[in-house]
């Protein structure tokens, strides 16, 4: 790997400044990067290789823009989200030529800050996932072992910031498809409180739980792509109309976690968790007491009910966001149809892939008549108890603390043949999508028993990232860092 790949975002961003680095070298190292790489890993499905140079040779001329924050920094972005004049996929069949003419509200707010964009990153299809198994076009590789799953569905981003593709990704999480992922590679990822990154120009699955995110390799990473992307958005109704603090600055200084209170659910500890994953879990949690943190117990105890709840909610949705793909108005659609009910039947059962259409049936399923009820309405009802939770929580604590999956990576194909199974991996991260509260996973080491990295969640009230970058700063500058992926 070169030296300039092993560099952090705001070490990269620092020397593009000073002028050490320029913005068409950064760029081209990570194209290297990915040339080496990606025959393993297989994180991007579309590359803009010459967009980017182009992209960067035009800085370069103009010089550093120090009322940028992210100038000259490449980044991938998930593909479900819209850049202008690149192909969106949702990595699906039945979005392969779709090219949108604009960007979402995030991608302008990078190309505003100066990032270069290099291109987009593999993903589950429509975001239904927790292994980047089920994109229509390649299976990505955990960088740590190419034999494992990278997690999902952000697979693609988090292997690409893994394996120094690039210096930072965006991803989206529904359910956890930010954290899981980050958490898998080795990683730090954060989903925003609901509402603070506009969702305009993003693909919607869950359009009550999807946020955008970034994956990065340190908090302070974390911080400044979060600054850079937040912030309120007419074109999105769920957008919310607060200031965006400056993250970076706010985390800067900190050294300790002195008079914070870190609260332990008992319901994220227990049973089910691997000894590996617990043990490094357990252990950043006595750093964090050593650098001045106070733990207490706490309880969410409609945990248990998250898994249902979260799928009933979700599958609904993407069953309602998912209808518009029908052959007639944009997408795949079917050429051999002779009636316009054969159309709809041709176009999505050829253009959606098995999970997709399962998740189609059963949104629809319990959105019908008689049944609605019996499955959504109360979905809703546990939804708002489970919010209560976490709110409740928040009382006798600042930041909640424990895994992000009860396991590490796991090898590819072990669990995509038992689809039940493979929800139930998300136990620990979808009640914060229903609860629509901010959420980061960060790595704690690595697995005595599958050496792969261990990745522990830090939960926040609504609208307060900056406690829980803080606090991931701080322990993550305490903690071992981990050394390059072992697969590469």
């Amino acid at each position: 790997m070169s030296e300039i790949c092993r560099l952090s975002l705001t070490e990269v961003r620092d020397k593009l400044a000073a002028g050490e680095i320029k913005a068409e070298e950064a760029v081209a190292a990570c194209l290297g990067r990915i040339e080496a790489t990606e025959p393993r890993i297989k994180a991007i499905l579309t590359l803009t290789a010459e967009a980017a140079l182009e992209r960067a040779r035009a800085m370069d001329a103009a010089g550093p823009d120090a009322g940028k924050r992210l100038w000259g920094v490449p980044v991938l972005i998930k593909d479900a989200i819209c850049v202008a004049d690149a192909p969106t996929t949702c990595a699906s069949k039945i979005l392969e030529n779709f090219v949108p003419f604009y960007d979402a509200a995030c991608i302008a707010k990078l190309r505003d800050a100066g990032a270069i964009i290099l291109g987009k990153a593999n993903m589950d299809e429509f975001a239904m996932g927790s292994s980047t198994e089920n994109s229509a076009y390649k299976v990505t590789a955990n960088p740590w072992d190419t034999s494992r799953v990278p997690g999902g569905s952000s697979g693609g981003s988090a292997a690409a910031v893994a394996s120094g593709q690039c210096f930072a990704a965006l991803g989206t999480d529904t359910g956890g498809s930010i954290r899981q992922p980050a958490a898998f590679c080795g990683t730090l990822g954060i989903k925003p409180t609901y509402g603070r990154v506009s969702r305009y120009g993003l693909v919607a699955y869950g359009s009550s739980l999807d946020q955008i995110g970034p994956l990065t390799r340190n908090a302070a990473d974390a911080a400044a792509m979060l600054t850079v992307i937040s912030g309120h958005d007419p074109r999105d109704s769920t957008s919310a109309p607060r200031e965006v603090p400056d993250f970076e600055a706010a985390i800067a200084d900190a050294k300790d976690l002195t008079g914070l209170t870190i609260g332990l659910p008992d319901e994220y500890w227990g049973e089910g968790v691997d000894d590996e994953v617990r043990a490094a879990c357990r252990s950043a949690v006595d750093t964090a007491q050593k650098l001045g943190a106070n733990v207490v117990p706490v309880s969410l105890p409609h945990t248990p009910y998250a898994v249902a709840t979260y799928y009933i909610v979700a599958m609904a949705e993407a069953s309602s966001n998912l209808a518009r793909f029908d052959g007639v108005r944009y997408g795949y659609r079917a050429p051999d149809a002779k009636s316009l009910e054969e159309l709809y039947e041709l176009s999505r059962s050829r253009g959606f892939g098995h999970e997709v259409k399962r998740r189609i049936v059963i949104g629809t399923y319990v959105l019908s008549a008689g049944y609605y009820d019996a499955y959504y309405r109360k979905a809703a009802q546990v939804r708002r108890l489970i919010r209560q939770d976490f709110l409740d929580a928040f009382t006798k604590c600042d930041v909640i603390c424990g895994p992000t999956s009860p396991f590490a990576a796991f090898p590819i194909g072990q669990m995509s043949g038992d689809p039940l199974k493979m929800y139930l991996s998300d136990i620990f991260t979808i009640s914060l999508n229903l609860a629509g509260l901010p959420g980061l996973s960060m790595p704690v080491g690595l697995g005595k028993d599958s050496h792969m990295p261990i990745g522990m969640q830090l939960f926040g009230p609504a609208f307060d990232e900056t406690t829980i970058l803080r606090t991931a700063k701080v322990l993550g500058d305490a903690l071992p860092g981990l050394p390059e992926p072992a697969g590469l």
